[in-house]
This record gives structure tokens, C-alpha cells and sequence, in this order.
């Protein structure tokens, strides 16, 4: 088998797979947005006409999947492997959104990073020969999360100005051998980086340290530089966060400015809508790139984006005992156009 490894962290494909078809689902806010001319399916019922936010959530992944077929022409039965995760406890949305489905199913957790995280899975079955079709799926609703990770909405708490609006939204991709659409070219996999952030209010400063880390070791790997890429897009580091990863990137004497941009800033109108710091949620990546940012490679608008997923690890109880938040990030490069054999 062909050795895909350069670097420390980098995995680059001889035979790049291909994203031949992209769905995704929004709800009444994300569809208000700039964004919204790109989104497959909007809707203004936050429950998605079900009796709960998390039976919502599910709908929402249904929705994205059973689209995603339909564009493909595919059946369950075609798929080899659906990665997908979501940011409920023991991610139930995907789960519950799979079962009985006999679709071969392994669970992700990234947080807000796993779109990239299952892009790359599903790139490395596809490539290593083990699979011609793989669906990479997440979601998350502001609802649901809001209950699980803050307050319940009815307590009426006020967000702090460093606070970003999880996107209620789901997004999937087919990966497969063949087929017209973007490749993925690479990835590089992320390390766990915490410096200490406690604040579970300001998520982008304490994932701005691991996607710095991400960002440089790719172009360390690949001998690239930020010039190689139309689009270096984090998804979600919000409003702050992409300040923070600017300056700290300056800093080391990275220029990232006019090529970076973040999910979070692109899905809402910060300027119009009362998001604070802008998007995020596994569903604000997921929906941004299954709509707008693979739209772009497929019109060929762009040639080669760096989709840099950025995900908070924490959870209810380690803010409970007080512990600090680590960020994760994972890079996947997809070309729209020219195949890139570094």
C-alpha cells in the first residue's frame, strides 16, 4: 500500500478522492443570512415539526442524508461507511438518525471540528481502497446545545459579547472513488492544545491556539505556503477568534491576512443579526462547506481551499469541576480543479 504520510502530521493521496455530491439543511436564522442562497433545505420550524429540539437535530441529519442520496442516485445500501457525530452526549443524533438503517456507522466526537474530522476518515478508507463510498455528516442545533453546555433558553441568561450562536444546521458529503466534483488532495490531523482557556463563553480563544498549530505545521509538511490556497477557511473560531489566530500567527511570522476567513463570520450577517461573535457548532462548518465553500470549487469561483475544522473539547461536567478548554484541529486541503501531487 502506498505510504500517504509527509511530515510529522500530514497525509497527502496519490489517487485523491473525490466529493461528488454535498446537501445540507438550515434552519430560520442560518437562512437569513448571507449564506442562505446556498443551503439545500431551510426551515422556519426550530423543532423541524418534531415534539423536541434533539428529535429536531435528528430530522435535520435525515434530511442532509436522504438529499445527499437523491443527488447522487444512490441507496443506503451503497454506503460502505457514514462517519458522523454531533455535539449531544454520546452524539444521539447520529446514532438515532442511523438506526435500522443497516448503514455501517462509526461515531465521531470532534466538536465543532467534525465535519473535517470525518472528511478526513472518509478520505483514508476511500484512498486506501477500503471503501468506494463514504458519507461524512454532523449537525448541531442552538437549542439543544444551548440546554446541554449553558442554560435552558427559558432561564433567559445573557450572552457575553464574546459569545457565538450555534448554528442549527447539518451537513453530509459523499466521498468516493470516482465521480465529478472536488478532490481532497491532503490533511493534516490535529493535536490537543490547551492554554489554559476556562471561559466556556469565548470558545474561539481557546481553539485559535490549536488551529495556529494546524495551519503551520501543513504548510511545514508540504513545503506550501499560504499563497498556494485561494481560501484558508477555520470553522468556528468566530469574530474573536480569527482576530486571535491573526495576531498570533503575525506574531510567528505568518501572514495569514486576505486569505483567511472563518465559518462562524461567513454564515451570519454580524453587522444585522444579534450573533455576537458570529456561528458555531458542528453544524456552522458543516453547512458552510456543503453549500457555499464546495459550490465555489465546483463553479470554479476558487481552486484550492484549506478547510481547517476547529473544535472545543470540552464538556458539561469538565466545566462543571472548572477545567480548562482544549482545542483540536484538523486541516483538509480540497482542490476544485488541478490535482495537487506535491
Amino acid at each position: 500500500m502506498e505510504n500517504c504520510k509527509t511530515g510529522k502530521r500530514t497525509f497527502l493521496f496519490g489517487k485523491p478522492p473525490v466529493i461528488s455530491h454535498w446537501a445540507s439543511v438550515a434552519g430560520k436564522k442560518e437562512s437569513e443570512g448571507p449564506l442562505k442562497h446556498t443551503f439545500d433545505i431551510t426551515e422556519k420550524d426550530a423543532y423541524f415539526g418534531q415534539k423536541t429540539w434533539e428529535q429536531a437535530e435528528r430530522k435535520m441529519q435525515q434530511l442532509a442524508l436522504k438529499t445527499l442520496l437523491e443527488k447522487a442516485k444512490l441507496e443506503y445500501r451503497d454506503i460502505d461507511i457514514a462517519f458522523s457525530g454531533d455535539l449531544l452526549n454520546q452524539c444521539i443524533s447520529s446514532s438515532f438518525t442511523l438506526k435500522n438503517m443497516a448503514v455501517p456507522h462509526l461515531g465521531l466526537y470532534g466538536a465543532c471540528s467534525t465535519m473535517a474530522e470525518s472528511l478526513i476518515l472518509g478520505a483514508m478508507c476511500v484512498a486506501g481502497g477500503f471503501c468506494k463510498n463514504v458519507v461524512s455528516m454532523t449537525s448541531s442545533h442552538f437549542a439543544s446545545s444551548e440546554r446541554q453546555y449553558r442554560f435552558p433558553l427559558v432561564y433567559g441568561g445573557q450572552r457575553t459579547p464574546t459569545a457565538q450562536w450555534t448554528v442549527t444546521g447539518a451537513g453530509a458529503a459523499l466521498v468516493s472513488q470516482h465521480g465529478k466534483g472536488p478532490v481532497i488532495t491532503g490533511c493534516t490531523v490535529g493535536t490537543v492544545v490547551d492554554l489554559g482557556i476556562k471561559d466556556a463563553n469565548n470558545m474561539g480563544a481557546a481553539m485559535a491556539p490549536a488551529a495556529l498549530a494546524t495551519i503551520r505545521q501543513h504548510f511545514e509538511d508540504t513545503s506550501l505556503s499560504v499563497q498556494d490556497y485561494d481560501l484558508i477557511v477555520t470553522g468556528d473560531l468566530g469574530q474573536l477568534g480569527k482576530e486571535i489566530l491573526l495576531t498570533m500567527a503575525q506574531q510567528e511570522g505568518l501572514q495569514l491576512g486576505g486569505k483567511l476567513a472563518d465559518c462562524g463570520t461567513l454564515i451570519f450577517d454580524t453587522l444585522k443579526q444579534d450573533v455576537h461573535c458570529g456561528g458555531s457548532g458542528c453544524g456552522c462548518s458543516a453547512i458552510t462547506l456543503c453549500g457555499y465553500l464546495l459550490d465555489q470549487l465546483q463553479n470554479n469561483k476558487m481552486n484550492r481551499i484549506l478547510f481547517c475544522g476547529t473544535g472545543a473539547l470540552l464538556s458539561p461536567t469538565s466545566s462543571q469541576q472548572g477545567l480548562s478548554i482544549p482545542g483540536v484541529c484538523h486541516a483538509v486541503s480540497i482542490s476544485g480543479g488541478k490535482v495537487w501531487n506535491s
